[in-house]
């Protein structure tokens, strides 16, 4: 089984940036405890602050991949082409925000990506990638 996790612009600044809404913990130490908890699964970690890239990746992956975890981060509410991207391959994708996007700022609680998506998890912090994951291969 192969999943990647797609994160989106200023996802590389956690453990820095705002940790009051999005935790002490960077996403690099986070990958490294989920790649020995998750060890007979094939998972891969990309971060990009590029759209465009984040696109390139989508569809690189999403036909041969069985899932991807994605927190597109500001993009969410406004990348056409991401959602695009994840309408144009098969490989189902799971939309992760570490933040609850419904308790933050209004142009924050429209996802242009979550009617492509299989399902989406809000609010729970970097748990929800774990939520993500098992989902992703208990669906199988």
């Amino acid at each position: 089984m192969k999943i990647i996790i797609i994160n989106g612009p200023n996802l590389n600044l956690l453990g820095k940036r705002e940790p009051e809404i999005y935790g002490n913990q960077d996403f690099e130490g986070f990958f490294k405890q989920i790649k020995v908890n998750f060890s007979g699964v094939d998972i891969e970690y990309f971060q990009s602050n590029i759209e465009g890239e984040i696109v390139g990746k989508i569809q690189e992956k999403g036909f041969d991949y069985d899932g991807i975890i994605l927190n597109a981060g500001g993009y969410t509410h406004t990348s056409v082409a991401i959602s695009d991207a994840i309408a144009a391959v098969k490989t189902p994708v799971v939309e992760v925000h570490i933040s609850n996007i419904y308790a933050r700022e209004e142009f924050r609680h429209k996802s242009i990506i979550s009617k492509e998506c299989i399902g989406m998890i809000s609010g729970l912090g970097l748990e929800g990638y774990l939520l993500a994951l098992t989902y992703l291969i208990n669906r199988k």
